[in-house]
């Protein structure tokens, strides 16, 4: 598929998100984030297939806590697209994170 385009991009630098390319002069690539609580595991990971069979590319989820990380490995061996966690503690200080 070809894209033509009016304006110009800035110059960015080249940046490996797992098996993907973004930035240089690489395709734009389609990203959305998840809507329920990531330590709801089973949600999550369904809302991901239906995004990555709507043709999203690149997925992220937030992490306010350290119940939220601990599902990021179960959702990761699940999911078929790059996983982008946006971490919202600060885990160095958190006693239930380890």
């Amino acid at each position: 598929m070809s894209y033509k385009h009016t304006f110009t991009r800035h110059k960015t630098r080249e940046v490996m998100i797992g098996n993907r390319v973004i930035g240089g002069n690489n395709p734009i690539l389609v990203q959305s984030m998840t809507t329920p609580d990531t330590h709801f595991v089973e949600e999550v990971i369904k809302q991901i297939h239906a995004l990555e069979e709507a043709g999203c590319e690149l997925v992220r989820v937030t992490v306010p806590k350290a119940e939220d990380a601990h599902a990021l490995g179960e959702i990761r061996k699940k999911i078929g697209i790059p996983l982008i966690c946006d971490i919202h503690f600060d885990y160095k200080n958190n006693p239930n994170y380890s």
